[in-house]
């Protein structure tokens, strides 16, 4: 596991996918993903079994300290890992909607920007959000991502386009008090 001062990341389990499927049903939490459609369970079945075969990448689930123990809330990850140019693409979405806005998205990114530097040595994490999620780009503004460019009008979502911004940061960027 991979520790965070409110959150920890663990492996995906297959007794996670219900979790996955109510998230991803939930038109509020899937307005920030690139899917806009509702996820059935042998849809959700069949990407877990692909996930399993592929090798570019990372996923963790993410779980925050409670009185009782750990709560999953959410899944953070690296993907389209390119060990060549020692880049990745990070992606977060936090299902449980308690959560947003607490600082907890902002703890597990920082967790998997540690781990992307300090152990798999990689040297640039990028990522895209889009312009009506101003929560987004300031946690990843306060992780020391920088803005790249801006795809405009690249997504349509809820009648309008919108434009989505690139954003990276690089390793000697990333402002770990653990190095």
């Amino acid at each position: 596991m991979l520790y965070g001062e409110s959150t920890r990341l663990r492996a995906i389990e297959r007794e996670d996918i219900p979790t996955f499927v109510r998230w991803f049903n939930d038109p509020e939490v899937r307005r920030y993903l690139m899917m806009y459609a509702p996820m059935s369970h042998a849809q959700e079945e069949r990407w877990f079994e692909e996930m399993l075969q592929r090798n570019d990448g990372f996923l963790y689930a993410i779980e925050a300290r409670v009185e009782d123990g750990w709560h999953h809330i959410g899944n953070v990850g690296l993907e389209q890992v390119d060990w060549k140019n020692r880049r990745a693409t990070l992606g977060i979405v936090l299902g449980e909607k308690t959560y947003w806005g607490k600082g907890y998205g902002t703890d597990a990114a920082r967790v998997m920007l540690r781990f992307a530097f300090c152990e798999l040595n990689l040297h640039r994490v990028e990522l895209e959000t889009f312009s009506f999620n101003p929560r987004a780009m300031r946690c990843y503004e306060k992780l020391g991502f920088k803005p790249e460019g801006i795809r405009r009008e690249a997504l349509y979502r809820d009648g309008c386009y919108h434009d989505a911004h690139t954003m990276s940061i690089l390793r000697y960027e990333f402002p770990d008090e653990d190095r």
